[in-house]
């Protein structure tokens, strides 16, 4: 079973301002003449980590790392000013003529594949392959299952903490609820129910009980970003101007890789096979046991695999394809 690449540290490390306030961090990595390929970390609000560094051959990739609008070490932290997935979209535009690239590949986990399936729809020319985990496509149905009414059957009791900050008369529609608190002026209100938002995702995105994934979503300073940011984007039903599964067309064209695990209660497998489905030019691995996370070991395996498959793919294509 294959496993993380060593660890390694950014080549470059820049900062990049976008529309006012944000400031983007962004970190390349490996081979600053490999292969470009951008990760698109999860959440919305998750930023990126240094062990996704580690999901790419530093001999042959450009590993390109991008903490999104408000996440991460992009400021200001957990702001919602100007945060949407047309403006993350464009973001991705800045970044890439700015880092002087003419084609990438895009690689997305859970929220990140929204995001790369919303660009590649936008901007399919700039792309050389994407490689999708944990599909989440942010249907209203999706965010009703994890917020609402569906993921908390399996759950009840970590679910009945993810109610604790909110009062039986506003239960009706959580996802409102929350987001009066995580954007209203009580400090210790917004903070409260930022750890319980965040930490709800993090017990249930592993197949097995895993601390240290709880443990980083129960972190105050990473919890305030993914709560305020993923309450934001799914209270506007992720801003998204039409379904991404109809946008597949624009996309189907281009290599891809699905991978997902069986078990996902965060994001359910039937997205994963409903992308499948409408992109049959992808290949579609399920991993029979795992659930979420993209450190689960299954998961890890095939997206290194993944990693591994396309830098054989584009070596070719990627000579005279690293500048603008």
């Amino acid at each position: 079973m294959r496993t993380l690449y060593p660890p390694t540290e950014p080549r470059v490390n820049h900062s990049l301002p976008v529309a006012a306030p944000h400031v983007l961090h962004i970190e390349e990595c490996g081979n600053l003449h490999g292969i470009p390929a951008v990760f698109l970390h999860g959440g919305p609000g998750a930023g990126c980590a240094p062990w996704h560094r580690q999901l790419f051959d530093p001999d042959r990739y450009r590993i390109i790392l991008i903490d999104q609008r408000g996440a991460g070490r992009s400021t200001p932290h957990a702001s919602l000013i100007d945060n949407t997935t047309a403006d993350l979209v464009a973001d991705l535009e800045t970044v890439r003529q700015h880092l002087g690239i003419h084609r990438w590949l895009v690689f997305g986990g859970s929220w990140g594949s929204t995001l790369a399936m919303a660009y590649a729809g936008a901007h399919p020319e700039r792309i050389l392959g994407l490689i999708l985990r944990g599909i989440f496509l942010c249907r209203p149905e999706d965010i009703r299952w994890f917020y609402q009414d569906g993921a908390h059957h399996l759950f009840p009791d970590y679910w009945a903490d993810y109610l604790a900050p909110i009062p039986p008369d506003e239960r009706h529609d959580l996802v409102a609820a929350y987001h009066r608190r995580l954007t209203g002026d009580d400090e210790l209100a917004r903070m409260q129910a930022a750890k319980a938002w965040s930490t709800w995702e993090g017990r249930t995105a592993t197949l097995l009980p895993d601390a240290a994934t709880v443990n980083y979503f129960s972190d105050p300073h990473h919890a305030l970003a993914i709560a305020r940011i993923e309450n934001h984007y799914f209270y506007h039903q992720a801003f998204l101007a039409e379904p991404l599964l109809a946008q597949v067309p624009r996309f189907a064209h281009l290599p891809g890789e699905i991978i997902h695990g069986r078990y996902d209660v965060v994001c359910p497998i039937d997205q994963a096979t409903a992308l499948a489905n409408a992109w049959p030019q992808a290949k579609f691995t399920r991993i029979d046991h795992a659930g979420h996370a993209a450190s689960e070991p299954g998961i890890l395996d095939a997206l290194i695999r993944a990693t591994d498959r396309f830098s054989e793919l584009l070596a070719d294509q990627a000579n005279g394809h690293g500048g603008a």
